[in-house]
């Protein structure tokens, strides 16, 4: 039994990193509530994280080659509690902000040593064993993220960043106990300036995104830093082809099939999980729904995502990826639509058709997204290739709740402008905080009846759009892999290396 130890240190990280991704979506009324947030900091407050992850997890690998990835995974899980207690201690939303950057930063470091940690740790039939359940984590994760925050958060919402501490003391202990230490000989330099490049030009992008939100899309605000993302991008694709050892080779975007699991591990994230905050929000705000049942409305698309990834996740592995992924994909365009049913006179319960549909489309692509990853590039970048996919997911997750906040607040305030509400933009905004309840509670008696009515219609148009906005992205997905990703099976037994960065790289 003691030959797990390691797995389990790896396991307990990364499920608490991961699931800190969507635990904080059914808080987020109370936290609206207790630090008098705006609709852009809640969205940064999601945001912020998820961007952390993206733009640091390649980067970080190359630390933990170079200087010990046991090391790194203790150093990633220490910053990890620490800003998980600021996070709960938090006195304002840019407080919360910032710790939850912080937070991020220290999930990117352990994330990207967790492959490479298995890889070291075990061999032969056991390493397959680790990776499949690893993977199993890493596919359960988000999907709970939504249920434990409604249990946690009925304490209060400060307890979904309390518990990661005890966590994380025990997953440093385990670390301490079981966990070998192992660097790359001749590791490469970190790509600093590929990092840098790459955090400022998708931190400029959803920036501008989030605030195209609050203060529209004709908004300088929104234009300039979402121009500023895409030119320090297309400088980073230019150093990034200059440079020896890069956090990301570009280059391998010129495979039809790399380019089309990279789309589809962005829009599956953006897909599937960026409504959750606007689903949590409308459930609380507008259903009346406790933290604990907003979460337990979410069980189907976690029973639904973790068993089909369980049970048929060894058959699906032996099809071809393009199938799988297209397949699953699809699943969560159909699942996104049925949810896009929902009305002003709609219940949770018209959520769960659609919930459970996305579950299994989740279930069905998340657990090929790495291997197939893996085998469409050469074997010595299988690292970075793993790495890239982690990138994908958080950045499509990043992406879909700043986009998704623009199609949200557009629909709800048309709804309000209609019905002749004044200043329904900033209604729109408010709703989004999660204070209808406020907005109904300060209006004269006889108004409450058709306030509820006028905000329960608006949420809900802004809702639908969210959702068929989503369900095309989901359809979109599965056209964009079925058309460039090869139809081969992945390789049998293709693991990766031991090295993440600009060589033969493995640390994500």
């Amino acid at each position: 039994m003691r030959k797990w130890l390691p797995l389990v240190a790896i396991c307990t990280g990364t499920f608490m990193l991961l699931i800190d991704v969507t635990i904080v979506n059914v808080a987020l009324p109370d936290m609206a509530t207790d630090l008098g947030t705006s609709f852009s900091q809640l969205q940064w407050v999601v945001d912020v994280y998820a961007l952390a992850l993206a733009a640091l997890v390649l980067g970080a690998g190359s630390l933990a080659d170079l200087f010990g990835r046991r090391k790194l995974y203790l150093i990633g899980l220490v910053l990890f509690a620490v800003a998980s207690l600021a996070s709960g201690l938090a006195p304002d939303a840019g407080f919360l902000i910032v710790a939850r950057a912080l937070q991020g930063i220290g999930g990117a470091i352990m994330f990207a040593t967790t492959i490479a940690l298995i890889n070291t740790s075990y061999e032969g039939r056991d390493r397959g064993t680790a990776f499949g359940i690893w993977g199993a984590v890493v596919g359960a994760s988000a999907a709970l993220g939504p249920i434990l925050g409604g249990a946690l958060t009925e304490l209060s919402w400060r307890w979904i960043f309390f518990v990661n501490l005890p966590v994380s003391v025990l997953a440093v202990v385990l670390t301490l106990a079981a966990v070998h230490e192992a660097k790359q000989p001749g590791a490469p330099r970190p790509d600093v300036p590929g990092i840098v490049l790459f955090s400022l030009g998708a931190g400029g992008l959803v920036f501008g995104l989030v605030r195209a939100a609050s203060d529209g899309w004709g908004s300088t605000q929104a234009w300039a830093p979402m121009v500023a993302g895409l030119v320090v991008l297309a400088g980073w694709v230019f150093v990034e082809l200059r440079r020896p050892a890069p956090m990301l080779d570009v280059r391998l975007f010129a495979s039809r099939s790399f380019t089309g699991i990279m789309a589809g591990a962005l829009v599956l994230n953006a897909a599937a999980f960026a409504a959750l905050i606007y689903m949590s929000l409308w459930l609380q705000s507008i259903g009346g729904l406790s933290p604990l049942e907003a979460g337990c409305v979410f069980i189907p698309l976690s029973a639904l995502s973790f068993g089909v990834a369980a049970f048929a996740g060894r058959a699906l592995q032996n099809r071809p990826p393009r199938l799988v992924l297209a397949g699953g994909l699809l699943l969560v365009g159909i699942g996104s639509l049925l949810l896009g049913l929902v009305d002003g006179d709609s219940t949770w319960r018209v959520l769960v058709p659609g919930l459970a549909v996305l579950g299994a489309g989740v279930g069905m692509a998340n657990p090929t997204l790495a291997s197939a990853a893996l085998a469409s590039v050469p074997r010595e970048r299988s690292g970075m290739a793993s790495g890239a996919v982690n990138t994908a997911r958080q950045l499509g997750f990043a992406l879909g709740v700043a986009v998704l906040g623009s199609v949200f607040t557009a629909r709800a305030g048309a709804v309000l402008s209609g019905a002749g509400a004044s200043d329904p933009s900033g209604t729109a905004s408010a709703l989004t905080a999660g204070q209808a309840g406020q907005l109904i509670g300060a209006a004269p008696e006889p108004d409450r009846a058709g306030l509820t009515d006028l905000f329960a219609s608006a949420y809900a148009g802004g809702l639908r759009d969210v959702f068929l906005v989503c369900g095309g992205l989901g359809l979109l997905g599965a056209l964009v892999v079925l058309l460039l990703v090869r139809a081969a099976a992945p390789s049998a037994g293709h693991q990766p290396q031991a090295r993440p960065q600009g060589a033969p790289a493995d640390a994500h």
